[in-house]
């Protein structure tokens, strides 16, 4: 069992994920930083300081009977509240952060020189070679038995 959790753990995919979890976690404070602190105080400019943190609804009134001007003093009196504007803050920072990690997707795709040329294909006496996965296969083949992939 230990040899097979040992062969799990090792394979190239597992660590390619433990790598992938480790950069977005150290990602995060990134994409973070950038909502918080440069996307967040433009934005709170064009909305004249509104904030959505104190739009609640009383389902039932706390000891101290309302209305209650902040949801603070709705939870202190005991209320039991519908917090939608928590909801909108979240659903407004989900949106600028997917915006923001899509900016920065982007970028980063931008940086990288991928190159679209085909590949070229060997001829050899027999068959061809695969790009992919280099072994020799039939001419008139248009994808490789061996690696399925689209010739």
């Amino acid at each position: 069992m230990f040899k097979e959790f040992r062969e799990f753990a090792l394979k190239g995919s597992v660590v390619d994920m433990a790598v992938g979890i480790i950069i977005g976690g150290a990602f995060t404070g990134v994409v973070n930083s950038l909502v918080n602190d440069i996307m967040m105080p433009p934005l709170g400019l064009l909305l004249k300081g509104v904030d959505f943190m104190n739009l609640f609804m009383v389902l039932r009134e706390g000891v101290q009977p309302g209305p209650y001007q902040a949801l603070a003093d709705a939870k202190s009196a005991g209320a039991v509240t519908l917090n939608f504007g928590i909801f909108f803050n979240a659903l407004i920072g989900f949106i600028i952060m997917a915006f923001a990690v899509y900016l920065l997707v982007r970028a980063l795709n931008r940086l990288r020189r991928v190159e679209d040329k085909p590949a070229e294909t060997v001829v050899v006496p027999h068959g061809k070679e695969c790009p992919f996965c280099c072994s020799i296969i039939p001419v008139k083949a248009v994808r490789c038995p061996n690696c399925t992939s689209p010739l």
